[in-house]
């Protein structure tokens, strides 16, 4: 429960800082973007303003997958996260697809070629390298949280800060050819384009990772040799019979059968168990569920 009440505090306190810099953000680079008449630099402004939604969702889905199991939901609620990083990387994917429409059409209708104040283009220029340096300090203060409670949807946001880096990089080029002229121009919308693509492989990233989740893919084999390990080291357990295990948000699922000698009784076999159960929760501060099996070995070598 302690743990749940630190990641929903660790989210909240990202969650805002986030919407409060993405709202300066989106606000600066749209109001320059259409004094200096930079398809990549409006695409960019949209972007940081769809980054202030999916910030609520993953705030949201943070405090729904911390709640505590009920009649209705025996097994927690940790796959709501899951749903959250789903929901979040098709809006995202949505903005990347309007994003590249809206580079294309400007390539195919000519509009690039239209000429903007050079004093607002700079000005543009100067929102895109202060864009470039606050997301990429966002994406590593995101992202260090996110690592340290595990959270997918938290590391989902990090990446939209880390594609919104790299869309303002695009958009700088794109606004450094309004500036040169001569043709240059092109490079603006061709920036938008790029951003689109960008932005569509961290979504589809997002959601092979949630799609994963939610199919009960198992824990990385390191950590799962890295407790099969302690597991052979605790005393009476002579083998692993089997081991299963899953990933649920922030928090594992762990199943394991072992081998104890057949001539111990059951208290014996349970004691050596629980042991081993008391370990592995003792170690692993995301580990939810863990259910032990004692079977004798000398039954196995019979079959």
């Amino acid at each position: 429960m302690q743990e749940d009440k630190e990641f929903q505090k660790v989210v909240n306190k990202v969650g805002i800082t986030t919407i409060i810099w993405n709202l300066l953000l989106s606000i600066v680079k749209m109001i320059v973007g259409i004094l200096a008449k930079s398809a990549a630099m409006i695409s960019d402004a949209v972007h940081s303003a769809s980054d202030i939604f999916t910030t609520v969702i993953v705030m949201v889905g943070a405090k729904i997958s911390t709640k505590e199991s009920d009649a209705k939901h025996q097994y927690g609620h940790e796959r709501f996260e899951s749903i959250a990083s789903i929901f979040l990387a098709i809006l995202l994917a949505a903005t990347a697809l309007g994003i590249g429409y809206s580079g294309l059409k400007n390539i195919i209708d000519g509009s690039y070629k239209l000429h903007a104040n050079n004093t607002f283009v700079a000005l543009a220029l100067g929102g895109a390298i202060l864009s470039i340096l606050v997301k990429g300090v966002m994406f590593f203060y995101t992202n260090k949280a996110a690592k340290k409670i595990n959270s997918n949807s938290l590391k989902a946001d990090a990446w939209h800060h880390l594609s919104d880096s790299l869309s303002s990089i695009g958009s700088m080029l794109g606004i450094i050819g309004l500036m040169i002229g001569k043709g240059w121009q092109i490079l603006d919308p061709i920036a938008a384009m790029i951003i689109c693509l960008v932005i569509l492989k961290v979504a589809f990233d997002i959601i092979k990772d949630a799609v994963n989740q939610l199919v009960d893919k198992s824990i990385s084999q390191e950590l799962a040799d890295e407790i099969l390990s302690i597991a052979k080291s605790v005393d009476g357990v002579i083998d692993i019979c089997s081991f299963k295990s899953r990933q649920f948000s922030n928090k594992m699922f762990i199943d394991i059968e072992i081998y104890v000698c057949s001539t111990l009784s059951l208290i014996e076999s349970d004691e050596i168990s629980k042991m081993l159960h008391d370990c592995l929760e003792e170690k692993y501060e995301d580990l939810k569920h863990c259910t032990v099996w004692a079977k004798p070995y000398l039954e196995n070598i019979e079959n």
